[in-house]
């Protein structure tokens, strides 16, 4: 017997916004309408092989945290443009104190990883361990470690 997964556009309904302002959190302005588009991409192409339903929010989570960590890896192999072209279009993504989210975009990665499940994504603890395989009591330590390590570096 096959597990009941819901369509996959009212998954994408029910969490697309929180997605969204979670990767615009994680990767820098330029890259965020990629990530989110790589991370649909890549969770509709998984989704109908998913073997069970248990959190499909943290599930879709962990997909979008994969495509970020691949958007770095990229980001760090990609040579730097001498000139830089006018943005044709692509809206913007809102993201309240963007100093902050670049300090937070600093942070190590688990730290940084963490942070953003907690706060952009607004995940439970346990379902930031279940995106990062660790347990929820390591979950809430990378989250007070970055949070601490932001606040001295605010003052």
């Amino acid at each position: 017997m096959g597990v009941y997964l819901p369509p996959f556009q009212r998954l994408l309904d029910d969490h697309g916004a929180s997605l969204l302002r979670f990767l615009s959190t994680l990767v820098p302005p330029d890259d965020v309408d990629d990530c989110f588009q790589d991370t649909v991409l890549a969770a509709l192409a998984a989704y109908p092989r998913l073997r069970h339903a248990d959190n499909l929010r943290a599930w879709l989570f962990t997909v979008a945290r994969n495509t970020a960590i691949d958007a770095h890896r990229s980001r760090a192999r990609t040579p730097i443009p001498s000139e830089k072209l006018p943005d044709r279009g692509a809206p913007e993504v809102a993201v309240p104190d963007a100093a902050l989210w670049d300090r937070v975009r600093a942070l190590p990665e688990r730290q940084r990883v963490a942070v953003c499940l907690r706060y952009a994504g607004d995940l439970a603890y346990a379902d930031v361990a279940r995106v990062m395989g660790s347990s929820p009591e390591a979950a809430r330590q990378n989250v007070h470690a970055g949070l601490t390590r932001l606040r001295e570096e605010m003052g």
